[in-house]
């Protein structure tokens, strides 16, 4: 759980990262589970992930791209992403603002363009870059990224949205995987393992 202290020095860093200036026109937000998928697929899969997690950025760039091809496209699995904050904390805080500021039909665009940033961010150390990249690929202008990552009210949901689900899952690390309720896996899977997954979510009793 993000305690206040950690909520304030959040805050903090996310209005620096922004360069502190007043919130500039209206920024559409969204709140609940982010999806991708047929809702009716027998297999529903759920990562909590960190935009500032090396091993959620491996597994986004390297894995994920061949899984939703042949899962989540062809309506075979339902999939949900869940956000969880790891250090630098303000750097994942302001990725799934983002993501969220840029809207449902977006969200996914934005996250994606934050880890196949994450490379070069980890190289330069310029996280507002790489997060303003991210903004932009998800067609927020700059002034919508100062105004996002500035909002208060915005973080406060974010925080309370991860509390929520985390303390539900009992989430000790990221990525971990669920699959039809069941935790499989705790670290970025392999092709061969989220295949077994797949299989055996849809062998198991429902």
């Amino acid at each position: 759980m993000t305690t206040p202290t950690r909520r304030i020095a959040i805050a903090a860093a996310l209005s620096a990262m922004a360069f502190a200036a007043a919130p500039v026109g209206a920024v559409a937000q969204a709140a609940g589970d982010m999806s991708l998928g047929n809702p009716k697929a027998k297999v529903k899969m759920v990562e909590y992930a960190s935009l500032s997690c090396v091993h959620c950025a491996h597994f986004n760039n390297e894995v994920f791209p061949a899984f939703k091809k042949k899962y989540i496209d062809t309506g075979k699995v339902h999939y949900t992403l869940r956000e969880v904050l790891t250090e630098p904390y303000q750097v994942a805080a302001a990725g799934f603002m983002l993501a969220r500021c840029a809207g449902p039909e977006k969200y996914f665009t934005v996250v994606d363009a934050a880890f196949r940033g994450f490379d070069d961010m980890a190289k330069t150390g310029d996280a507002r870059a790489n997060l303003l990249a991210a903004a932009k690929a998800g067609g927020l202008t700059e002034a919508q990224f100062i105004a996002c990552v500035g909002d208060g009210a915005a973080l406060e949901a974010l925080q309370a949205r991860i509390a929520k689900s985390s303390e539900a899952a009992q989430i000790s690390g990221t990525p971990t995987f669920f699959f039809n309720g069941k935790k499989v896996a705790e670290g970025a899977m392999s092709t061969i393992q989220l295949d077994a997954a797949v299989a055996a979510a849809l062998k198991a009793p429902r």
